[in-house]
């Protein structure tokens, strides 16, 4: 048997190995699971002593980390805004990012009517609901397997929220108040600059039909946009000129570390 803590030093060690950008955390994070308590409790109490059972079960986890699967996909949730959203590899991983989208969201009137096209896992349009529950939100997807994704999220978070299959805006959706999206904006070349955990998640959420400057699915959205209605949409660091020049009154947002991240305006 061993501690808590040198289990930890060790997968730490493996992890680090590997190249993976946050070896320690995800180390505690791994541990913590293993042994079924939160990180923050297994940090108040490394010396727990853990069986050869539970040292083999760590042991697989951090090869699976190893091997550069995603920590979300492993732990099966993250957290995004105020809520735990459940990811595996049917669905794209929500990024701290991405939240700059629900703070768009949070700015609206009372009762306002939201879409979101490319919902995922849903964590945009259920962290939206969970801090507005006024709004009126729906999603979609054009895959059965996303769509599915976040109905089981609305289910389990007990927030209500229609979730279509479908590509681009639904027949449904006549008219909004704002329409958000977080469609594909990486190019088969500029995955490459990225970390290897990119390639683990549905390459239709991480490439699309992005094209070679990585705005060919926005570009088919906004073609099929109504004249007038209100966007926000989240792209590459390098893309908010161009997205400027998409939309009219655009504004671009930028995200936790600085970069333009999000670019609000109206379809032309």
């Amino acid at each position: 048997m061993g501690s808590a803590g040198e289990i930890v030093e060790q997968a730490t060690a493996a992890i680090a190995a590997a190249g993976c950008e946050t070896p320690e955390a995800d180390a505690r994070a791994l541990v913590a699971m293993a042994l079924d308590m939160d990180v923050a409790n297994l940090e108040l109490d490394g010396s727990t002593e853990l069986s050869p059972e539970l040292r083999e079960e760590v042991e697989r986890l951090v090869a699976r980390r190893s091997e550069r699967e995603p920590l979300e996909y492993i732990l099966g949730s993250c957290r995004f805004r105020e809520i735990e959203i459940a990811v595996d590899e049917r669905v794209l991983i929500p990024r701290r990012e991405t939240e700059l989208l629900v703070a768009v969201g949070v700015e609206l009137p009372q009762g306002a009517r939201v879409h979101e096209v490319g919902t995922g896992s849903g964590a945009i349009a259920l962290a939206l609901l969970a801090e507005r529950p006024d709004l009126r939100v729906t999603a979609s997807d054009l895959s059965e397997d996303a769509a599915a994704a976040a109905r089981e999220n609305a289910a389990r978070l007990g927030i209500e929220l229609e979730v279509s299959v479908d590509e681009g805006i639904p027949g449904y959706v006549d008219g909004v108040d704002l329409l958000i999206a977080n469609l594909p904006y990486i190019t088969e070349t500029s995955i490459d600059e990225r970390s290897p955990e990119i390639r683990r998640e549905p390459e239709i959420a991480v490439l699309g039909e992005s094209g070679d400057d990585g705005l060919g699915v926005i570009r088919d959205l906004l073609g099929e946009t109504p004249s007038g209605w209100r966007v926000a949409l989240e792209h590459d660091t390098h893309h908010g000129p161009a997205m400027r020049e998409l939309l009219h009154e655009a504004e671009t947002r930028t995200d936790y570390r600085g970069d333009e991240r999000v670019t609000v305006g109206f379809v032309p």
